[in-house]
């Protein structure tokens, strides 16, 4: 599965991605598989076409939900998301102006950088193809939470962290206090539980036990680091996906 950082233009753009026959919604855990018929309503519709019908029915449309996202993710200031959201809306530039109390010149500049700021992009976006990548970096998980230096991991790190702190059963030693240790160590205890299956707190339980004996802390970080949800009344655990 991708995680945001994987993510091309196109599953921007349709608010979902096809990845080995399976259509995943990249703003909910929807998932559609491919040869499969999924009603709504009195309908009934292929894979693609009801992932569609949900990005547009319950995220009233991708690019509604491309608009509020954080402007960390976004580059866009609260004016610029302002105004991108009315030219979406088909108003004109006069009708814009007078809403935001602004003159139609002021407003067509803006339409002005917005372009120059997609011309920009494109070019940014071809040069970071065209960049060698011979140093590949780990991909971050979905649920990751505060994303930041920690999570620039080379293939590298990980080898050397994993051999460094696993023994050879896959118990981990000791537990490091470093950030970007810690969640090397977490990407590799979350391979141990099934995606499709919720877990009883006790099952985690159970199977952190077998590599950490602090398993208390260890299931608190999957948590808090976004590797796994749990249910509100803390009996449930899932993996994040």
């Amino acid at each position: 599965m991708k995680n945001e950082f994987d993510y091309k233009t196109i599953d921007y753009r349709n608010g979902f991605y096809k990845e080995d026959n399976t259509y995943y919604c990249i703003y909910c855990d929807q998932v559609n598989k491919e040869g499969q018929i999924y009603q709504i309503d009195d309908a009934f519709f292929t894979a693609e076409r009801a992932i569609q019908i949900h990005v547009q029915q319950d995220h009233q449309s991708a690019l509604t939900q491309l608009l509020t996202l954080d402007k960390r993710q976004t580059g866009l200031s609260d004016h610029q998301t302002q105004l991108l959201t009315l030219f979406s809306q088909g108003m004109s530039d006069k009708d814009i102006a007078k809403r935001l109390d602004l003159s139609v010149s002021t407003i067509r500049n803006h339409r002005f950088k917005f372009r120059e700021k997609e011309r920009q992009a494109n070019i940014f976006l071809a040069i970071m193809d065209l960049v060698d990548t011979s140093d590949e970096f780990v991909p971050i998980h979905k649920g990751a939470t505060m994303v930041d230096d920690r999570y620039a991991i080379t293939e590298a790190e990980r080898e050397k962290v994993i051999s460094s702190y696993f023994d050879e059963q896959g118990r981990v030693n000791q537990f490091p206090s470093k950030e970007k240790r810690k969640l090397i160590i977490l990407q590799e205890v979350i391979k141990k539980f099934d995606r499709t299956v919720n877990y009883h707190e006790r099952e985690v339980n159970e199977l952190l036990k077998t590599i950490f004996f602090d398993y208390v802390t260890v299931r608190r970080y999957l948590i808090e680091y976004g590797f796994m949800n749990r249910s509100k009344d803390g009996q449930s655990y899932w993996v994040h996906v």
